[in-house]
């Protein structure tokens, strides 16, 4: 008894050394960063200038893998599937959180399968409408979509898509009946916006700032709670009274579960600290992304309610069961 007593301290005692030492030597060795989306993309952009600070700070190469296919989810399950040791590292979207049609087929449950590690930057969505409908605020826009049902139309992107559901989540907050028209980009609906075609697009800022500075499109509000300092003079969904309506697009860092918490906790300081750099925050900007940051709980918690929300609003569409 006393043997085993022995035997199981030592192991104990060997585990309780052996945490700390993965922190203390991770990396060793270069580190892939899988993107979902193609190269060029914000994603593709957020990962490689993010992984250029991350190994800078901690010696060792970061390197980009794109992967697109299936709304990012190819690139997900590859992360799932790796090994849970730090080396193999995911930047996702929140358009990862829509257990949509383009997730049916892949058998991994992204909130549970990993584990975040920190929010990286947001871009944010704009409700833009048509200038020769005449609404220049929400409630105008409301008000004619109620007094018009079934006539106005949202320009939406592929059908269980951020762009899609956005709408679907606009109709449901509002109480209005906007015919959504899908479309296969948002650069399309956006063109045809213009023309009258179609009533209202919810499109990234930086698509769309110099179309509305030209008064070729009308903003109404920004799809958060709060405003954007890419676009400081339009009000939030929230300040132009409609709450509940969040489609902005968050992008973040993550690694399959199990990955050990020391490496988290390294990696996610890391990512915060390099947020702070001015070059970073730059280049963000440019390409139409504000920086966030933040702690892997925090993260975690986003995750949840963006789940939550796409849940509901895809039940509430028919699209999920």
């Amino acid at each position: 008894m006393r043997l085993w007593r022995s035997m199981a301290a030592a192991l104990a005692f060997s585990a309780l050394m052996a945490a700390p030492a993965v922190a203390q030597d991770y990396p060793n060795k270069p580190v892939k960063i899988v993107v979902g989306f193609a190269a060029g993309s914000v994603s593709d952009l957020t990962a490689r200038v993010i992984g250029q600070k991350l190994g800078e700070a901690l010696k060792q190469p970061f390197i980009v893998e794109v992967r697109p296919g299936a709304g990012a989810n190819v690139a997900t399950q590859s992360v799932v599937r790796s090994p849970a040791d730090g080396y193999t590292l995911l930047v996702a979207t929140s358009s990862s959180t829509i257990r949509g049609p383009q997730s049916a087929n892949f058998n991994f449950d992204f909130g549970a399968d990993l584990v975040p590690i920190a929010l990286i930057a947001n871009v944010p969505f704009v409700l833009t409408a048509y200038p020769g409908l005449g609404a220049k605020t929400v409630k105008e826009f409301i008000a004619l979509a109620k007094a018009q049902p079934d006539k106005l139309t949202f320009g939406g992107t592929q059908v269980g898509t951020t762009g899609h559901l956005a709408a679907q989540l606009f109709n449901l907050r509002a109480g209005t009946q906007l015919v959504i028209a899908p479309y296969p980009s948002s650069a399309q609906a956006t063109t045809d916006l213009m023309t009258g075609r179609i009533s209202a697009v919810f499109a990234t800022a930086s698509n769309v700032l110099q179309l509305i500075a030209d008064n070729k499109l009308t903003a109404l509000a920004v799809a958060q709670p709060q405003r954007s300092g890419l676009i400081p003079d339009v009000p939030s969904m929230t300040e132009a009274g409609l709450a509940g309506v969040d489609a902005s697009i968050w992008i973040g860092m993550l690694a399959p579960a199990g990955t050990p918490r020391e490496i988290i906790d390294l990696l996610s300081k890391t990512v915060n600290e390099a947020l702070k750099s001015d070059d970073i925050v730059k280049q963000m900007r440019l390409s139409g992304m504000e920086p966030l940051g933040g702690t892997p709980d925090e993260f975690a918690r986003r995750i949840k309610a963006d789940t939550a929300q796409w849940d509901a609003v895809l039940q509430a569409s028919g699209l999920q069961k």
